[in-house]
């Protein structure tokens, strides 16, 4: 997936809330749902957009689903922040440059 698509699929709060909670600690769906006001089909349409992105994984273990983040799905996120990182110095270096002669 590249690194735009998984912008999309983090756009939505709800799946970024759900990726912290599972950056820490594996949990099922109905742990996941904790403080959330969504059913249980909507809270398993997220899981599958996070699953399908590759920000997660599943391990089954009889009739539960145990989710964790697969922190590899990051990648092409990371690869394109990293293209962009080098811009941000030069321009920050620029702002300064021009704020100091505005303080002159």
């Amino acid at each position: 997936m590249s690194g735009i698509d998984i912008f999309k699929v983090l756009a939505d709060p709800t799946r970024r809330v759900v990726l912290e909670r599972l950056a820490t600690t594996e949990l099922t769906a109905t742990d996941l749902r904790e403080g959330f006001a969504i059913s249980q089909p909507a809270m398993s349409h997220h899981l599958a957009v996070l699953r399908a992105a590759g920000l997660i994984s599943e391990r089954r273990e009889g009739r539960f689903a145990y989710y964790r983040m697969a922190p590899e799905g990051l990648a092409p996120l990371h690869y394109w922040i990293a293209r962009y990182k080098a811009f941000w110095p030069s321009r920050i270096d620029s702002l300064k440059d021009l704020l100091k002669e505005m303080d002159q």
